[in-house]
């Protein structure tokens, strides 16, 4: 196809639909396997990431999650906050550790960043909207209260806020 208009090419509609949702931290091509996070360890094996023992001849790339920690962006914020959290924290950051546990040994890519301590509560940052979503979900559970959630489909991400 012949260049319009100072090098830019034409393109169809379907094509601006399929980057109305854009991560930049999912590979825009499939990686020659194998491959070992240097980081974390994990291995991408079958199309997908997963905990698992890496060929010697696995070549050596950071996997999303282990970016999205090194460049300190988040995909997910859940933000805790009242008075029975102020009584009741460390229980409760007990219960989203272990959630995060039992996430992560299935889908390596679903991690816990940072756990912040703000002015009114806690601020707990994943590399996966979706784990922000079942943490919220899980503190809910638990112990009621009230969730809300933002979320923000141009830039995948995920705002949960849980008061009790």
């Amino acid at each position: 196809m012949k260049s319009q208009r100072g090098g830019l090419q034409p393109i169809g509609r379907e094509q601006l639909l399929q980057e109305f949702v854009h991560d930049s931290y999912k590979a825009g091509r499939k990686l020659r396997q194998p491959v070992r996070c240097p980081d974390c360890g994990a291995v991408f094996e079958n199309g997908r990431w997963v905990w698992a023992t890496a060929p010697a001849a696995a070549r050596a790339e950071r996997c999303p999650a282990c970016r999205r920690i090194l460049d300190k962006f988040p995909a997910g914020f859940v933000t805790l906050k009242g008075a029975f959290l102020r009584q009741h924290r460390d229980e409760i950051l007990h219960l989203m550790r272990n959630h995060e546990a039992k996430e992560s040994a299935e889908h390596p890519l679903q991690r816990i960043m940072a756990v912040v301590d703000s002015g009114d509560g806690v601020v707990v940052t994943t590399t996966d909207a979706h784990l922000a979503r079942d943490l919220a979900q899980a503190l809910q559970r638990a112990y009621q209260g009230e969730l809300e959630f933002h979320y923000s489909k141009e830039d995948n991400l995920l705002r949960a806020t849980w008061t009790r």
